[in-house]
């Protein structure tokens, strides 16, 4: 038990005890003053029923303190997970922009790849095709040298042969 229970606790038992050991007291009719006029009543009694009366009146302020703690708290909960969900949604909305931004960047990099694909295999097809002339023009100059060759070959075969043969 909290240590405030206990104290209350100890000190309403103190008063009970103190009421029943000296109840005869209580009740003895004494007079007094009320400002303008007398009576005649016990004090014991009407100063017991006064701690009753302010027991019992502190017992409704603290009923109503905890009562405005709670309804206070729910409403800080409610305020709290509202809170909540606006921050959730707007993370939600920040992933969800994100990723967009990401697909648009992936699009624009896939079309940027496709075009220097495009431009490599254009220029590689051109290569190719300067390769390709410039093996069969080398090839075309082998050839008339190879030819070349062949007739200075066939030139100097006929001189020799007509300078062997005796005419």
């Amino acid at each position: 038990m909290p240590l405030r229970t206990v104290l209350i606790l100890i000190v309403s038992i103190a008063i009970i005890l103190f009421a029943a050991l000296n109840w005869a007291a209580f009740t003895t009719p004494t007079t007094l003053r009320l400002g303008f006029t007398t009576v005649e009543a016990p004090l014991g009694l009407i100063m017991l029923g006064l701690i009753l009366l302010m027991a019992f009146l502190f017992l409704i302020f603290v009923t109503y303190l905890q009562t405005s703690v709670l309804l206070e708290n729910r409403r800080h909960a409610r305020e709290l997970q509202a809170q909540r969900d606006v921050a959730e949604q707007a993370e939600a909305s920040r992933y969800s922009r994100l990723r967009e931004f990401l697909e648009a960047e992936l699009q624009k990099i896939r079309y940027r790849s496709e075009l220097a694909e495009t431009g490599i295999i254009a220029r590689l097809d051109q290569l190719d095709r300067d390769l390709r002339g410039v093996i069969e023009q080398a090839g075309n100059t082998l050839a008339a040298y190879i030819g070349e060759l062949e007739d200075r070959l066939q030139r100097e075969r006929s001189q020799g042969d007509r300078e062997k043969s005796p005419s």
